[in-house]
């Protein structure tokens, strides 16, 4: 199968590649590792008017219309550039849901603000297990007349700080699966009863903790059944995973070659470090590791645009990239000596965002438990043809 990329998608890329190095230069990063925003609010603007924020979103809605591999070309682009934005969790994880499984009215009402208006949004799932299982959320919503009132506690959830909207995970319903009894609610992060906190992570990459103190929403504000909302989240998941796999991937690639730039320069002994053994065994183990992780996102994400996706492809995607990127940011400040860990080189600006993405949409461990299970389900094709030809 082919998983090159087309000419427009081509288009793309250059485009986003070339906003990003012009509007968020590695200074910029850093400066905005100061800003309580967290993001640069003028740049937002000027990728509203390109169309960004509207990529995946139907043209009814004033968006592109474009697919899954045309994002996740801008994630690799927005990884490989660093940049600090709520464009994962808007789009990522809140856009695409309200497009699967928001009502005509959810659309109509809060799409074209996405797209058009650069409206954030983001997702409070995660609470204080800091993992990703159904178990975890005890965030409740006790049903009263037409409203839900919700009480509890959501950490980590990304730029809450400035959200014009949030996807909030809450329990309905007490049951034996944990799976069950889950709800989606859209709310107003400035309603009464909402208590906003940064959480300070050492990526500065605008975390926050929301307290939800009797914090009523009408019934109108559910995405998807009441109940079901945990087969909501599990695709959101899925989705998230592979593209925040494919911003390291990003990512990943722009330090290799940050780092491979540097074993050319970097002199020892009347040579650059390039030329020995041992760092060429590391460069090139990075290269390997660099290629087979590209081809397993672009090939989860042409599944995904197919209509064909597939849960064991963008786990393993995932769980690689976590690898990858924190491998070829260590290995890279290992390569640039003690100056590595200063944040005046850019190597250790990539490897400080691994921090945080190694746990979005679940951590190394949940999705090699995904891989299991889908391996026990079905035999990869790949097993299948060596079985047959033995």
């Amino acid at each position: 199968m082919d998983y090159s990329i087309g000419k427009e998608q081509e288009m793309l890329r250059k485009s986003a590649r070339e906003f990003f190095e012009k509007e968020c230069p590695k200074e910029k990063v850093r400066e905005l590792k100061t800003d309580p925003r967290a993001y640069d609010p003028k740049m937002w603007k000027k990728m509203v008017k390109l169309g960004f924020q509207g990529l995946a979103i139907p043209e009814e809605f004033g968006g592109m219309d474009g697919d899954f591999v045309e994002l996740a070309l801008f994630m690799e682009e927005v990884g490989r550039n660093i940049v600090p934005m709520p464009y994962y969790s808007t789009v990522a994880l809140c856009a695409l849901p309200l497009m699967a499984y928001g009502s005509d009215k959810q659309k109509e009402a809060f799409l074209p603000g996405i797209a058009e208006k650069g409206d954030i949004w983001t997702l409070a799932q995660t609470e204080d297990k800091g993992n990703n299982e159904a178990s975890e959320i005890q965030l409740t919503a006790e049903e009263k007349d037409d409203t839900y009132l919700l009480n509890g506690t959501k950490i980590f959830v990304p730029y809450a700080h400035v959200a014009t909207r949030m996807l909030v995970a809450a329990r309905t319903s007490n049951e034996d699966d944990p799976q069950t009894g889950v709800t989606l609610f859209i709310v107003d992060p400035k309603h009464d009863g909402i208590r906003i906190e940064g959480i300070p992570t050492v990526a500065r990459d605008g975390r926050c903790g929301v307290v939800f103190e009797n914090v009523q929403v009408a019934k109108a504000d559910i995405l998807g059944p009441v109940d079901e909302g945990w087969d909501i989240l599990d695709d959101i998941q899925q989705q998230g995973a592979l593209l925040k796999a494919a911003e390291m991937s990003g990512g990943a690639q722009a330090a290799f070659e940050i780092v491979l730039a540097y074993a050319k320069e970097r002199k020892q002994f009347d040579k650059p470090i390039g030329q020995y053994q041992a760092v060429q065994f590391r460069l090139v183990d990075m290269r390997t590791d660099l290629d087979s992780l590209k081809y397993m996102v672009r090939k989860a994400a042409w599944h995904i645009a197919a209509g064909k996706p597939s849960r064991l492809l963008n786990s393993a995607a995932k769980a690689k990239a976590n690898e990858v990127y924190d491998n070829v940011g260590h290995y890279g400040i290992y390569l640039h000596g003690a100056i590595g860990w200063t944040e005046e080189m850019d190597i250790g600006l990539y490897h400080l965002r691994t921090r945080s993405m190694i746990y979005d949409c679940g951590g190394t461990d949940l999705h090699l438990e995904i891989i299991a299970r889908e391996l026990e389900e079905k035999v990869p094709d790949f097993i299948e043809l060596w079985g047959s030809a033995s």
